[in-house]
């Protein structure tokens, strides 16, 4: 399986959602600045706590977690 350096989960933060490690910062929330087109340095610059390789690891961490899962098309019955 492959480890994550800056990414950790912790049930006690945000609910155990995916965090960059010693923040409170989501990688759904980093994922959501990256959508919507804000630059990685930008990023960076936002919050310097933040390194550039910690949020470049976000979008790794989001392929391997889409790699990882099983989708399944269920369809629905439409009454």
């Amino acid at each position: 399986m492959l480890q994550f350096e800056h990414i950790t989960t912790n049930p006690k933060i945000l609910g155990g959602k995916p965090i960059i490690k010693d923040t409170r910062i989501s990688v759904e929330f980093i994922l959501e600045l990256l959508a919507s087109g804000t630059a990685v340095k930008d990023i960076v610059e936002a919050y310097p706590h933040l390194s550039e390789e910690a949020v470049k690891e976000v979008i790794l961490y989001a392929v391997f977690q889409l790699k990882s899962n099983v989708f399944i098309d269920i369809p629905l019955n439409a009454s």
